[in-house]
Protein backbone atom coordinates (compact mmCIF):
# COMPACT_ATOMS: atom_id res chain seq x y z
CA UNK A 1 0.00 0.00 0.00
CA UNK A 2 2.86 2.40 0.71
CA UNK A 3 3.78 2.78 -2.97
CA UNK A 4 0.16 3.55 -3.87
CA UNK A 5 -0.16 6.01 -0.99
CA UNK A 6 3.07 7.73 -2.00
CA UNK A 7 1.81 8.00 -5.58
CA UNK A 8 -1.38 9.68 -4.34
CA UNK A 9 0.67 12.01 -2.16
CA UNK A 10 2.96 12.87 -5.08
CA UNK A 11 -0.06 13.74 -7.20
CA UNK A 12 -1.46 15.97 -4.47
CA UNK A 13 1.88 17.72 -4.03
CA UNK A 14 2.14 18.36 -7.77
CA UNK A 15 -1.14 20.29 -7.70
CA UNK A 16 -0.37 22.50 -4.69
CA UNK A 17 -0.87 26.27 -5.13
CA UNK A 18 -0.70 27.42 -1.51
CA UNK A 19 2.21 29.87 -1.84
CA UNK A 20 1.38 32.69 -4.29
CA UNK A 21 4.98 33.94 -4.65
CA UNK A 22 6.30 30.47 -5.41
CA UNK A 23 3.48 29.68 -7.83
CA UNK A 24 4.16 32.89 -9.75
CA UNK A 25 7.92 32.31 -9.86
CA UNK A 26 7.90 28.65 -10.88
CA UNK A 27 5.39 29.36 -13.65
CA UNK A 28 7.27 32.43 -14.88
CA UNK A 29 10.49 30.40 -15.12
CA UNK A 30 8.63 27.62 -16.93
CA UNK A 31 7.25 30.09 -19.45
CA UNK A 32 10.39 32.15 -20.12
CA UNK A 33 12.84 29.20 -19.89
CA UNK A 34 16.60 29.22 -20.16
CA UNK A 35 17.92 29.54 -23.70
CA UNK A 36 19.63 26.14 -23.54
CA UNK A 37 16.27 24.50 -22.76
CA UNK A 38 13.99 26.61 -24.93
CA UNK A 39 12.72 23.57 -26.85
CA UNK A 40 11.77 21.68 -23.69
CA UNK A 41 8.47 21.77 -21.85
CA UNK A 42 9.13 22.75 -18.25
CA UNK A 43 7.38 20.95 -15.39
CA UNK A 44 6.59 24.27 -13.67
CA UNK A 45 4.83 22.70 -10.67
CA UNK A 46 5.74 21.51 -7.17
CA UNK A 47 8.23 18.66 -7.37
CA UNK A 48 7.35 15.54 -5.34
CA UNK A 49 9.85 13.19 -3.76
CA UNK A 50 10.98 10.06 -5.56
CA UNK A 51 12.72 6.79 -4.90
CA UNK A 52 12.05 3.59 -3.00
CA UNK A 53 8.72 3.23 -1.21
CA UNK A 54 10.51 1.15 1.43
CA UNK A 55 13.45 3.53 1.73
CA UNK A 56 15.80 3.14 4.65
CA UNK A 57 17.53 6.43 3.82
CA UNK A 58 15.82 9.76 3.15
CA UNK A 59 17.99 12.39 1.48
CA UNK A 60 16.48 15.77 2.30
CA UNK A 61 17.37 18.83 0.24
CA UNK A 62 16.29 22.46 0.20
CA UNK A 63 14.11 23.09 -2.88
CA UNK A 64 14.04 22.31 -6.62
CA UNK A 65 16.32 24.32 -8.87
CA UNK A 66 14.55 26.73 -11.21
CA UNK A 67 16.03 25.11 -14.32
CA UNK A 68 16.63 21.69 -12.71
CA UNK A 69 13.73 20.04 -10.94
CA UNK A 70 11.34 22.80 -11.95
CA UNK A 71 12.19 21.91 -15.55
CA UNK A 72 12.48 18.12 -15.38
CA UNK A 73 9.86 17.35 -12.75
CA UNK A 74 12.24 15.43 -10.51
CA UNK A 75 14.28 16.79 -7.63
CA UNK A 76 18.01 17.20 -8.40
CA UNK A 77 17.49 15.87 -11.93
CA UNK A 78 18.98 17.95 -14.73
CA UNK A 79 21.21 20.29 -12.74
CA UNK A 80 24.82 20.42 -11.57
CA UNK A 81 23.94 19.56 -7.98
CA UNK A 82 22.19 16.43 -9.17
CA UNK A 83 25.16 15.49 -11.32
CA UNK A 84 27.29 15.39 -8.18
CA UNK A 85 24.70 13.64 -6.01
CA UNK A 86 23.69 10.89 -8.43
CA UNK A 87 27.29 10.10 -9.36
CA UNK A 88 28.05 9.64 -5.67
CA UNK A 89 24.94 7.53 -5.06
CA UNK A 90 26.02 5.29 -7.92
CA UNK A 91 29.57 4.99 -6.59
CA UNK A 92 28.35 3.77 -3.20
CA UNK A 93 25.79 1.37 -4.67
CA UNK A 94 22.56 3.28 -3.98
CA UNK A 95 21.66 4.14 -7.60
CA UNK A 96 21.69 2.07 -10.77
CA UNK A 97 23.23 4.80 -12.95
CA UNK A 98 25.51 7.79 -12.33
CA UNK A 99 23.53 10.43 -14.22
CA UNK A 100 19.99 11.72 -14.39
CA UNK A 101 18.82 14.18 -17.02
CA UNK A 102 15.03 13.76 -17.06
CA UNK A 103 12.26 12.10 -15.11
CA UNK A 104 11.61 8.55 -16.32
CA UNK A 105 15.18 8.23 -17.67
CA UNK A 106 15.70 4.85 -16.04
CA UNK A 107 17.23 6.06 -12.80
CA UNK A 108 16.48 3.75 -9.88
CA UNK A 109 17.38 4.47 -6.28
CA UNK A 110 17.93 1.48 -4.02
CA UNK A 111 16.79 1.87 -0.40
CA UNK A 112 16.76 5.65 -0.85
CA UNK A 113 14.11 8.32 -1.27
CA UNK A 114 14.94 11.95 -2.09
CA UNK A 115 12.72 14.88 -1.17
CA UNK A 116 12.90 18.65 -0.81
CA UNK A 117 12.01 20.61 2.30
CA UNK A 118 10.17 23.09 0.03
CA UNK A 119 8.60 21.61 -3.08
CA UNK A 120 8.58 24.65 -5.39
CA UNK A 121 11.56 26.45 -6.88
CA UNK A 122 11.96 29.72 -4.93
CA UNK A 123 13.44 32.99 -6.22
CA UNK A 124 17.18 33.12 -5.45
CA UNK A 125 16.77 29.64 -3.95
CA UNK A 126 15.50 31.26 -0.74
CA UNK A 127 12.06 30.25 0.57
CA UNK A 128 10.53 32.52 3.19
CA UNK A 129 9.77 31.18 6.69
CA UNK A 130 6.05 31.27 5.85
CA UNK A 131 6.63 29.25 2.67
CA UNK A 132 8.76 26.76 4.58
CA UNK A 133 6.05 26.26 7.19
CA UNK A 134 3.26 26.08 4.60
CA UNK A 135 5.09 23.33 2.74
CA UNK A 136 6.11 21.36 5.84
CA UNK A 137 2.96 19.16 6.01
CA UNK A 138 3.91 17.54 2.69
CA UNK A 139 7.22 16.39 4.19
CA UNK A 140 5.48 15.23 7.34
CA UNK A 141 3.05 13.10 5.34
CA UNK A 142 5.84 11.63 3.22
CA UNK A 143 7.93 10.69 6.24
CA UNK A 144 4.88 9.18 7.94
CA UNK A 145 4.40 6.86 4.95
CA UNK A 146 8.00 5.62 4.89
CA UNK A 147 8.34 5.56 8.68
CA UNK A 148 8.20 1.74 8.97
CA UNK A 149 11.48 1.34 7.05
CA UNK A 150 13.17 4.74 7.50
CA UNK A 151 16.39 4.55 9.51
CA UNK A 152 18.50 7.53 8.40
CA UNK A 153 17.78 11.08 7.29
CA UNK A 154 20.67 12.69 5.41
CA UNK A 155 20.17 16.46 5.51
CA UNK A 156 21.89 18.30 2.67
CA UNK A 157 22.58 21.70 4.17
CA UNK A 158 21.48 23.67 7.22
CA UNK A 159 18.00 24.40 5.83
CA UNK A 160 17.15 20.71 5.54
CA UNK A 161 18.74 20.03 8.94
CA UNK A 162 16.42 22.64 10.50
CA UNK A 163 13.41 21.28 8.59
CA UNK A 164 13.87 17.87 10.18
CA UNK A 165 13.13 18.90 13.78
CA UNK A 166 9.45 19.82 13.24
CA UNK A 167 9.10 16.60 11.24
CA UNK A 168 10.50 14.57 14.12
CA UNK A 169 8.03 16.21 16.48
CA UNK A 170 5.00 15.90 14.20
CA UNK A 171 5.53 12.39 12.84
CA UNK A 172 7.23 10.66 15.76
CA UNK A 173 5.93 12.72 18.67
CA UNK A 174 9.50 13.26 19.85
CA UNK A 175 10.58 16.63 21.21
CA UNK A 176 13.78 17.87 19.56
CA UNK A 177 16.84 18.20 21.81
CA UNK A 178 17.37 21.54 23.54
CA UNK A 179 19.52 23.17 22.41
CA UNK A 180 19.17 21.69 18.96
CA UNK A 181 22.35 20.07 17.68
CA UNK A 182 24.33 22.26 15.31
CA UNK A 183 24.51 21.41 11.62
CA UNK A 184 27.84 20.45 10.14
CA UNK A 185 29.26 18.05 7.59
CA UNK A 186 29.26 14.66 9.28
CA UNK A 187 27.20 15.89 12.24
CA UNK A 188 25.25 12.95 13.64
CA UNK A 189 22.28 12.77 16.00
CA UNK A 190 21.25 9.29 17.12
CA UNK A 191 17.87 8.42 18.65
CA UNK A 192 17.78 8.23 22.42
CA UNK A 193 17.45 4.82 23.97
CA UNK A 194 18.80 2.67 21.17
CA UNK A 195 19.31 2.26 17.43
CA UNK A 196 17.09 3.90 14.79
CA UNK A 197 13.66 2.35 14.45
CA UNK A 198 10.03 3.38 13.71
CA UNK A 199 9.43 4.31 17.36
CA UNK A 200 12.66 6.03 18.38
CA UNK A 201 13.03 7.65 14.99
CA UNK A 202 15.84 7.69 12.43
CA UNK A 203 19.39 8.88 12.82
CA UNK A 204 20.00 12.39 11.48
CA UNK A 205 23.20 12.87 9.50
CA UNK A 206 24.42 16.16 8.05
CA UNK A 207 26.22 16.88 4.80
CA UNK A 208 27.18 20.07 3.07
CA UNK A 209 24.76 20.69 0.22
CA UNK A 210 25.80 19.47 -3.22
CA UNK A 211 25.48 23.00 -4.62
CA UNK A 212 28.04 24.39 -7.04
CA UNK A 213 29.04 26.89 -4.37
CA UNK A 214 30.28 23.98 -2.26
CA UNK A 215 31.52 21.55 -4.91
CA UNK A 216 33.33 24.10 -7.12
CA UNK A 217 35.17 25.61 -4.15
CA UNK A 218 36.20 22.26 -2.68
CA UNK A 219 34.19 22.73 0.48
CA UNK A 220 32.47 19.45 -0.46
CA UNK A 221 34.67 16.96 -2.29
CA UNK A 222 33.63 13.66 -3.91
CA UNK A 223 35.48 11.80 -1.16
CA UNK A 224 33.58 13.71 1.54
CA UNK A 225 30.24 12.98 -0.10
CA UNK A 226 31.09 9.31 -0.61
CA UNK A 227 32.09 9.11 3.02
CA UNK A 228 28.85 10.52 4.39
CA UNK A 229 26.75 8.35 2.05
CA UNK A 230 28.68 5.27 3.15
CA UNK A 231 28.07 6.27 6.75
CA UNK A 232 24.34 6.57 6.01
CA UNK A 233 24.39 3.06 4.52
CA UNK A 234 26.08 1.71 7.62
CA UNK A 235 23.64 3.42 9.98
CA UNK A 236 20.74 2.09 7.90
CA UNK A 237 22.06 -1.47 8.13
CA UNK A 238 22.77 -1.71 4.41
CA UNK A 239 26.44 -2.72 4.64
Amino acid sequence: MTAEELARLDEAISGCRKCPRLVAWREEVAATKRAAFRDQEYWGRPVPGFGAADARILILGLAPAAHGGNRTGRIFTGDRSGDVLFAALHRVGLANQPTSVWRDDGLRLDDVRIAASVRCAPPENKPTPVERDTCAPWLHREVALIRPTLRVVLALGAFAWAAWWPTLSTVYGIKPPVPRPAFGHGALVLPQGGPPDPVRGPALLGSYHVSQQNTFTGRLTPAMLDGVLSQAKNLAGLD
